[in-house]
């Protein structure tokens, strides 16, 4: 019997390292990508992840190091889910004014189906960046989302649509912004000027008012 339990507990200690690394590592981010979302960075439990990512609290500090080298890891993913999926457009391919919109349209639709990425966003800017500031691929990752927008910009003024001079970066952010401010705001400005802003109607004519905002800026008179 004493030599049965001893197998039976030695088969549970190997258990963990028979585990597949990169699910593992998938799972982790999964579950730490809800916890910092849900509690930011302060209130987040490594105690919680680790139970939702159905690991030990060793396992995942042996995939990450520590807390913050995790949360990092997280802002790290979530930017490169969202860039990948801004890569997926095509917008090379794509007519100038019609790839603006496309670009307005998914980064507003995108926020909306992804408020987990609003929510680290608030975190992380609590913190002045101070993890993002560490990291070694959040640049070079932007890089080529930032020439993807100035080759949409330099076509158009090629064509004699755009405005020339036009910064990417800048309108970027100002892309950004329209959509962020006003989701991560919603509940306030709802109850501020009593209008339900998430309502489909209130979202189609949100979506139309910052797509003719930004072409408006863009199209040369």
């Amino acid at each position: 019997m004493p030599a049965k339990v001893a197998a039976s507990r030695r088969t549970k200690s190997a258990a963990p390292q028979t585990r597949d690394p990169v699910a593992t590592r998938a799972a982790i981010l999964r579950a730490a990508t809800d916890e910092f979302a849900q509690h930011g960075l302060g209130g987040a439990r490594v105690d919680r992840i680790a139970e939702k990512a159905d690991i030990n609290k060793r396992m995942l500090y042996y995939y990450f190091g520590n807390k913050e080298d995790l949360f990092l890891a997280v802002l790290e993913e979530a930017y490169r889910d969202i860039r990948d999926a801004e890569q997926a457009l095509n917008l090379s391919a794509t007519d100038p004014v019609e790839g603006i919109r496309r670009l307005v349209s998914f980064t507003w639709t995108y926020y909306l189906e992804h408020p987990e990425f609003l929510r680290l966003l608030n975190s992380e800017n609590l913190h002045r960046a101070e993890h993002l500031a560490r990291s070694r691929e959040i640049r070079a990752m932007h890089s080529p989302f930032v020439a993807m927008i100035d080759d949409l910009l330099e076509r158009g003024r090629r064509s004699g649509v755009f405005r020339a001079g036009v910064d990417p970066v800048q309108l970027y952010i100002s892309i950004a912004s329209l959509s962020y401010f006003y989701l991560s705001n919603r509940h306030t400005l709802s109850t501020i000027f009593g209008r339900d802003l998430l309502a489909p109607r209130e979202r189609a004519e949100r979506l139309g008012h910052m797509t003719d905002l930004v072409l408006g800026y863009l199209i040369r008179n």
